[in-house]
């Protein structure tokens, strides 16, 4: 190999894309209001750490919330309830009791600071990532294909969105490329150290996320792959926990395999434990799977394309071809057709770019509840990976009309990331309108198609108050407010007064007013208007333009009088 530097690859490159991730995400965090899921993450860590009970949300892991909570003991926050009451709500506290104690942990302090503090960590945590998929993609694919999956990475909209939130999905994300990488890395050069990485990598993951346990097989597979990718060591000696693969002994090198994994597994349980600052009880993990879901609605229908349904197997493949950047759906599709070239890589480094994000979209597009697009991020690496291989294709393997594509693709792809700040929650590619609204499309892609297609943390989750409450002090109206929030706090914490406004008020007549309406309310009023009244007049907001659109979350429609009699 040339020892020629790959011009991708210069830190001054590669230090900028992380330096414009994180101011991207830095900036945007005093703009953005708690989302729905923050408030009970923040005060469920914030428990942990002073009471070392997990009684509160204990349907997820307590890793990440634990690593939210951590800068509130530096600032001096306290739990907001009495002994004698925390003692007094028992084991098993009422689903509400979490999102009441987060409003009281951040709303009893400084709610900005309690903020900025809680997702500073996590901003770190994406930060990391974006190191992680170059240190491991210089190694899988190359330098110039690492800097192109950074590229990806650090202007993927859904990314940045979700990168700072106190919350489990980027997490998550970050510490499942942690531990495959930390595999490969084993597979690759077998020792004792390597062999406990993995297992405080997986440790780490499976701490993060209950879904995290879906790669379990994942990681055995690898594993025992290796039986057949790993040729046996040169001069022959036995197999080993530590070496499964040294002899030639098929047998031995599958029983090795198995004993490695449990090795690797019980440091793992070890990291779990230390999770939950050992407890007496150490099935709290599992009573937590047990527990997955609890703070949903079992009634609650989802939403796709303007229809609703218990569950759509196609949710997360279509809420991918719609949120992600139409550049990196391009070169991920490119740089999978050239990994399966032969000879393009070798079968391990495949299996490893192709199975985790294979088995989560699987396992989440037939197991999991169809709240959003969120839950495929710890997928996106890989994806962005390939399309960083695919990147790499363009611009060292064709002449100059390929080279100007990649150069087209790459700067879409900024462009796409940077337009719609700091409002990258709510973007959706120019797919979401091509087919439904294409004079809706701008600059920004096809955000204002979004609620015809998806509902939730994909358009809306209760980020934008602030921005909200900024245009109604420039904009005031005579008529009264009305307003469809969609989050966990309350709008009047941030100095909103206004009439609650359900889905079910707008698809029948309602009074007069300024609705301002979270697009999440939006996509799900136009979807029971459709069941109503189909695509006709009578479907008002499917053919009402609002005054305006504020933090590309909030509808605002002057209505004098009710558009339906």
């Amino acid at each position: 190999m040339s020892g020629r530097r790959e011009p991708w690859s210069h830190p001054l490159i590669l230090g900028g894309l992380l330096s414009v991730f994180f101011l991207q995400m830095f900036t945007a965090v005093p703009i953005k209001t708690p989302t729905f899921d923050e408030p009970a993450h923040i005060g469920a860590g914030l428990s942990y750490l002073l009471t070392g009970e997990f009684k509160v949300n204990s349907q997820h892991p307590p890793l990440l919330k634990e690593i939210g909570a951590l800068p509130l003991l530096a600032l001096g926050a306290r739990l907001p309830v009495p002994p004698d009451v925390w003692k007094s709500i028992g084991d098993r506290p009422p689903v509400y009791f979490q999102w009441q104690l987060g409003r009281d942990v951040i709303f009893g302090n400084d709610p900005d600071r309690v903020m900025f503090w809680s997702r500073l960590p996590f901003i770190g945590l994406a930060v990391l990532l974006g190191g992680l998929i170059v240190a491991w993609g210089r190694r899988l694919l190359g330098a110039t294909a690492a800097a192109g999956a950074l590229l990806l990475y650090v202007f993927d909209p859904t990314i940045v969105a979700h990168g700072p939130l106190v919350a489990t999905d980027s997490g998550f994300a970050a510490l499942a490329v942690l531990s495959m990488f930390a595999l490969w890395s084993y597979m690759n050069r077998r020792s004792l150290p390597r062999l406990l990485a993995c297992g405080v990598a997986l440790g780490l993951m499976l701490a993060s996320k209950f879904s995290a346990v879906v790669l379990l097989p994942v990681v055995l597979a690898l594993l025992v792959g290796g039986t057949r990718w790993i040729p046996a060591a040169a001069p022959r000696r036995p197999s080993t926990p530590v070496d499964p693969y040294a002899s030639d002994d098929g047998g031995r090198r599958l029983l090795f395999c198995v004993v490695a994994f449990v090795a690797i597994g019980l440091v793992a349980a070890l990291l779990i434990e230390a999770a939950y600052f050992f407890p007496s009880n150490p099935f709290l993990y599992v009573e937590g799977i047990r527990r997955i879901n609890a703070d949903h609605d079992p009634t609650y229908l989802a939403f796709l394309g303007g229809r609703f349904a218990p569950h759509f197997t196609s949710y997360y493949i279509v809420a991918y071809l719609l949120k992600e950047p139409l550049p990196a759906i391009v070169l991920m599709a490119l740089g999978l057709w050239t990994l399966l070239k032969r000879g393009a890589t070798t079968a391990m480094d495949r299996a490893f770019l192709f199975l985790p994000p294979a088995i989560l979209f699987l396992t989440y597009s037939l197991f999991s509840d169809n709240l959003g697009f969120r839950y495929m991020i710890p997928a996106l690496p890989f994806l962005h990976l390939l399309g960083g291989a695919g990147l790499s294709f363009l611009l060292k393997e064709g002449g100059v009309l390929r080279k100007a594509c990649a150069a087209i693709l790459c700067l879409w792809m900024v462009a796409a990331g940077m337009a719609i700040y700091p409002d990258h929650l709510s973007y959706f590619n120019e797919l979401a309108c091509a087919t439904r609204a294409p004079s809706r499309l701008d600059l920004e892609g096809g955000w204002r198609c979004g609620p015809l297609w998806l509902d939730d943390s994909n358009v809306d989750w209760g980020q934008g108050l602030k921005q909200l409450r900024v245009w109604l002090q420039g904009h005031p109206s005579s008529l009264p407010l009305r307003l469809g929030y969609f989050g966990s706090i309350g709008p009047e914490l941030y100095g909103i007064e206004a009439t609650p406004v359900r889905v079910e008020d707008l698809v029948r007549p309602f009074p007069p007013g300024r609705y301002a309406l979270s697009a999440h309310i939006v996509a799900r009023a136009i979807g029971r208007l459709r069941e109503l009244h189909g695509a006709g007049p009578d479907n008002w907001l499917l053919h009402a333009r609002p005054v305006a659109v504020v933090g590309h979350a909030y509808y605002i429609y002057d209505l004098p009088s009710s558009p339906l009699r």
